[in-house]
């Protein structure tokens, strides 16, 4: 008499080989890069923003007065002009005493914005103390009515110092929650790139269309 063993059939080779061990950690989303890098993004931008000293501007306005033989339109023409020579040497030589700044540190703390419709001269100033950047916009406000006023009998315009700066109350440089998010922003769009260069990602794309075809 025989005795009949009964056997569990094996599983298939091919489960067993694509069967993973539960010790292994388990793969991470594929949003996980899009996260990760924009909390990387934010933190740097947030130290970013609490690292760097705070900037201050203030703005003085000169205004640029037709004389009697000079119409308008010539005080708006010299208003631009005389806006490109604020930076120049002339003027930065005479503002850079009473400023206490040389005049290779106030050529890149001072700024002109000029209008075309007013004969007007915005003259920004700026830097790290408050009291300092107004002191750099009127100095060279100063500097430039002067400098323009020396050849008014030849020009027919003269130049007055309108309003003067004040000492800024507040920085206008980013503050450190404007940093957390432009850096929370680059780092999501960072992430999605790399999400987009995955394998997985471009496998899953080639393979979505086969398998509808296969249906």
């Amino acid at each position: 008499m025989t005795e009949t063993v009964l056997t569990k059939p094996s599983e298939p080779r091919t489960a067993r080989r694509l069967s993973s061990p539960s010790f292994l950690p388990r793969p991470l989303p594929i949003w996980a890069p899009v996260l990760l890098l924009a909390l990387l993004g934010g933190l740097l931008g947030g130290v970013y923003g609490l690292v760097k000293a705070p900037r201050f501007t203030a703005s003085s306005y000169v205004v640029v007065a037709p004389g009697k033989a000079a119409d308008p339109a010539t005080a708006l023409g010299f208003a631009h002009a005389y806006g490109r020579v604020v930076t120049g040497g002339a003027v930065l030589d005479n503002a850079q005493t009473a400023a206490g700044v040389p005049a290779e540190t106030l050529r890149k703390r001072v700024r002109a914005l000029t209008s075309p419709e007013a004969p007007m001269i915005e003259i920004q100033g700026s830097d790290s103390r408050a009291e300092q950047a107004a002191v750099n916009a009127n100095e060279v406000a100063r500097a430039l009515t002067s400098y323009a006023n020396a050849s008014a009998s030849n020009t027919g315009v003269r130049l007055a110092v309108l309003s003067k700066a004040l000492t800024p109350a507040a920085p206008t440089s980013p503050s450190a929650k404007i940093g957390v998010g432009v850096g929370a922003c680059a780092g999501g769009l960072l992430g999605c790139l790399v999400m987009l260069v995955q394998p997985g990602t471009r496998r899953r794309a080639v393979d979505r269309p086969a398998a509808d075809g296969a249906r």
